[in-house]
């Protein structure tokens, strides 16, 4: 099915008796921040959502829950607590970081507003998802393995950020989970309980792949990189501390829970 992500079209239609509706639309966030790929980024999550909601609204019969992606980036940058649910700082009031970080806050804002606009009959779950760690080419984990394999895989600015990531597998154990559990609704981080700084994460990786070195980065050398890369430092450089405390207190067992076992696995599928 063709779709322009604005318009209905036969969505209501095709989720009439549907048992679950689970909305991932979403432009990549790897490219330059340019005013193009700004709008690309908020427009393909916010009106897919906003069309999503309406569609399920006009269903006659619709789905028990909508599942709907959002990001552990709307966190805000810090590192002197983890970010739950229960007692998470939102972004976009930080001091010291770059102006242009608040466009990921205002992205991931508006997108769960959309959520929340949309009158659906039928509970809804926001997705916080961390960084996704599959096999796949050209994802995050591809994008850091050829960085390991070329010896560019150090520490990044000192390497004192935190990286919250999550193994595919255990992403869509999550949404299952979501989808069984109907006593859980809004938001629910789904990210592995172990975060960790930068310097380990990438310290790890780089014993999975047997790689001997790995030159850090100071933030001048990522800036160029990111320049020729097409990318923004901001998704090195934030610190993304995020927890599942609402999975973990409904009783979800993650089967990736620490960095060192996944990545291994992912390096073994990757290679």
């Amino acid at each position: 099915m063709n779709w322009d992500a604005e318009t209905i079209g036969p969505w209501a239609r095709e989720l009439d008796g549907a048992d679950v509706a689970i909305g991932l639309a979403g432009r990549s966030v790897n490219c330059r921040y340019t005013p193009e790929n700004r709008r690309a980024i908020m427009d393909s999550r916010v009106l897919s959502t906003r069309v999503l909601g309406r569609a399920i609204a006009l269903a006659p019969r619709p789905p028990s829950v909508w599942l709907q992606a959002s990001t552990a980036t709307i966190y805000a940058h810090r590192f002197d607590a983890p970010n739950d649910e229960y007692t998470g700082v939102i972004g976009g009031a930080e001091t010291g970081v770059p102006a242009a970080w608040t466009f990921s806050i205002d992205v991931a804002r508006a997108w769960e507003a959309a959520v929340d606009a949309a009158a659906v009959p039928c509970r809804t779950v926001k997705m916080r998802a961390a960084v996704v760690m599959s096999p796949d080419r050209g994802g995050p984990f591809d994008i850091l393995g050829s960085l390991v394999r070329k010896g560019l895989g150090g520490a990044a600015a000192g390497g004192r950020q935190w990286v919250s990531w999550v193994h595919h597998e255990d992403m869509v154990r999550a949404i299952d989970f979501l989808i069984q559990r109907h006593d859980l609704s809004g938001p629910i981080n789904i990210a592995s309980p172990n975060p960790l700084p930068n310097a380990e994460f990438m310290k790890t990786l780089r014993r999975a792949f047997h790689a001997p070195i790995g030159l850090p980065a100071a933030r001048w050398m990522l800036s160029i990189g990111a320049a020729f890369m097409g990318t923004e430092t901001e998704l090195v450089l934030k610190s993304r501390r995020v927890v599942p405390a609402r999975l973990l207190d409904a009783g979800f067992r993650f089967a990736w829970p620490d960095w060192e076992a996944a990545a291994v696995d992912l390096v073994k599928r990757y290679s």
